[in-house]
Order: C-alpha cells, then structure tokens, then sequence
C-alpha cells in the first residue's frame, strides 16, 4: 500500500484480487510534468536517500487531493470483465471518499471485485499504519542492480527484500528517477497473501509527479484466486487535483494508492 512511498495490493476477504487487463487508452507510458534531463545524475546511494527523504515530506505536505479512477477488471476463467469510473477525494490523513461516475461490464465483477477493491483502500487508509509497508529501509533490504532508462528516463533499479513476511509488503525491484530520486516504478510479489483464497499476487504499479508530489498513475495486477481463477485488474488514475498543507501545518498522513 502506498504510504509513504509505499505499495498496496489487496484482496478481498474471500479472496478475490481487487486490480487489470490495460484500460483502454493507456499506453504503458509513465506522464510527467517536466523534464529533469538537465539535472546531474546522483550515485546510487544518494538517489535511495533522496527518495526516502522526498516520501517523508510528502507526507507532511499532501493535505489531500481529488482525482479521477478507472478501474477495469476481468476473471478470464469466466469471460466476465467490468470497467468503473469514480471520482476519489483523499483528505490527510485518514479519509478516503469514491463517488460513482460511470460503469459498463458484468454485475458481478462490479459488486465482487471492484467494490470490494474499493472498500480494501478505504479500510487500508482508514485503520492500518503507513510506516509497516512504506518501501523503507526499516521494512526492506534494499540491493543496487543497476541503470535502466523508462522511457525517457534514467533510473537507478534497486532489488528489494523485506525484513518480514506480512500483508503488504512485496519483492521485487523499485526504479527510482537517477537525476531526482522520485519513485517511478515498483513491480514484483506479494510475500504473503492477504487470504487463504488467494494464492499468488503480482503487481506493477508506476508513477508520475504532479505538482512537487509522487502520484500512482498505473497499477496491473493478477492474481490466481481459489474460487474465481486468475484475476486481473488494472486502474488509471488521472486528473490529479493536489492540494498541499499550509507550512505552518504538519500532515502527519498517507498517501493512499492501488
């Protein structure tokens, strides 16, 4: 789950993944406002550290923020597939509010995947504490792979294992902009499912800046799920409306993500 730079991927309580075939129009690519192709390109260490520095006042800063989520999700075992439009209001630092815009699909994908999708998030960012599944040094070991470039990008690629195997942490690798240290992707598994139903979860979720914050823009995920087979969901977050704290405030909240 997201907080604080973090991840999120849930499920529901009887099992069934809440994210993914790609939404119609989205072409795989990670947006941006601006360009830091003019920036030195840090060392490795210093991007890591830049990073984990940006997700601390990130979480100060964001008072809260509105945009726009396309869910769209398919059980392929079944042929059933839904495709949902909401508006997402987030306000520092727990509450999380969807308003419905706009569905197409199958019924039962809309009332047993993607609402309960939906209602994981809310708990997630009502009840549980950000600090246990921030991508941190405190919940993950973190080894230098490499540069790649995404896109346009240079990033510094960093494997990551966690210290423990509980609900919301993963391993897999991050990608971390060289010349900025924001998060650009996070993809790999699930280290521990969040119900006997489900058996394996994979994810890639990818980000943008917007404003001087980090946004998700971009998760996939899959599943194999007890009862209803693979399951695959992917959400587009778009339209992203932030607002950030007075100075003289300390939000002391999460980021909540998909």
């Amino acid at each position: 789950m997201l907080p604080k730079g973090g991840v999120s991927v849930s499920a529901s309580a009887d099992g069934i993944l809440l994210v993914s075939p790609l939404v119609s129009g989205y072409d795989g690519s990670v947006p941006s406002l601006g360009s830091s192709a003019e920036l030195p390109v840090m060392s490795p260490e210093l991007a890591l550290a830049t990073y984990q520095q940006r997700s601390a006042q990130q979480a100060a800063a964001l008072a809260s923020y509105s945009a726009v989520t396309v869910i769209h999700a398919e059980l392929p075992d079944s042929s059933q597939q839904g495709e949902f439009e909401l508006e997402r209001k987030f306000q520092a630092p727990h509450s999380l509010q969807f308003t419905p815009m706009h569905f197409t699909g199958d019924g039962f994908v809309k009332s047993n995947v993607i609402t309960r999708l939906l209602q994981s998030e809310v708990d997630h960012v009502e009840k549980d504490d950000p600090a246990l599944t921030a991508i941190s040094p405190a919940n993950y070991k973190f080894s230098y792979k490499g540069a790649s470039r995404i896109g346009e990008r240079l990033v510094h690629v960093y494997q990551v294992k966690p210290h423990q195997k509980r609900p919301g942490l993963f391993k897999g690798r991050v990608y971390l902009d060289a010349r900025t240290g924001a998060l650009v992707r996070a993809e790999g598994s699930v280290v521990k499912s969040p119900s006997f139903f489900v058996k394996h979860i994979e994810f890639l979720q990818e980000y943008a800046d917007v404003q001087s914050f980090t946004l998700p823009v971009h998760v996939h995920s899959e599943a194999k799920a007890r009862i209803v087979g693979r399951t695959v969901v992917d959400i587009v977050h778009r339209d992203y409306q932030p607002v950030p704290a007075p100075l003289n405030q300390t939000a002391a909240g999460q980021v909540p993500a998909l």
